[in-house]
């Protein structure tokens, strides 16, 4: 057990990662969202080039921004960071032991049309479920705006994680609605980074590409769920 003063000293400790490192358009920018701005643009840039370091970067970022939201009450985005961290661990093991069905590498491909339809079903459906739950179960200012990136980022993840180019057509979305949201909240070093995001996502569907018409051609390439 910690002694009074031990938990104390620890919450002081944690309330200096809160403390202002600067202002922003008058709010204040902590030094928590400083660090987490920082290992968010290292990530995407481990992602681009299709190096696993992008996935613990993804979970020590992730579990930054987790505190940070939940502290500005987006419930929503401060629970997807948990499960970010969950994806990423799953991620990382996916890009160095994940294998197609002949046993090769897990190679960069592309979902099918039927498959792209079935994911946007799949957003479009659970976003008002998301939001119509935060918005009676939570005191969530932007309950609505809140869940559409929560859910699309969910998707975003899974399809990183499995090498599908189509990832980061699904994360320009997110991210031109998560400079909306953190804008409307004041995060404004976080909305700096997803607005940087967008033209990133788009220089990584082309780095993609190279890479995936570098690859061999052939069916067998399909990799496995």
């Amino acid at each position: 057990m910690f002694s009074s003063s031990a938990e104390t000293h620890l919450a002081l400790d944690f309330s200096f990662a809160l403390a202002p490192a600067f202002q922003a358009l008058g709010s204040p920018v902590s030094w928590l969202e400083l660090l987490a701005f920082v290992l968010s643009l290292w990530m995407v840039r481990c992602n681009m080039r299709v190096q696993p370091l992008g996935w613990p970067l993804a979970a020590l970022s992730s579990l930054l921004y987790g505190y940070l939201f939940w502290h500005g009450k987006l419930y929503a985005e401060a629970v997807l960071q948990l499960m970010f961290i969950a994806l990423a661990l799953w991620g990382w093991s996916q890009w160095l032991r994940g294998v197609s069905a002949d046993g090769s590498p897990l190679p960069i491909t592309r979902l099918s049309p039927r498959q792209r339809l079935a994911a946007l079903v799949l957003v479009l459906g659970c976003w008002p479920l998301l939001g119509y739950f935060l918005d009676q179960a939570t005191d969530s200012p932007l309950p609505y705006w809140d869940a559409l990136p929560t859910v699309g980022s969910v998707l975003g993840q899974w399809l990183l994680a499995r090498k599908r180019q189509d990832n980061w057509a699904v994360w320009v979305l997110v991210n031109v609605v998560s400079v909306i949201l953190f804008a409307l909240k004041g995060f404004w070093l976080t909305v700096v980074l997803y607005a940087l995001f967008v033209p990133l996502s788009v220089w990584g569907w082309l780095l993609w590409e190279r890479l995936r018409q570098a690859q061999p051609k052939g069916p067998e390439l399909e990799p496995r769920p």
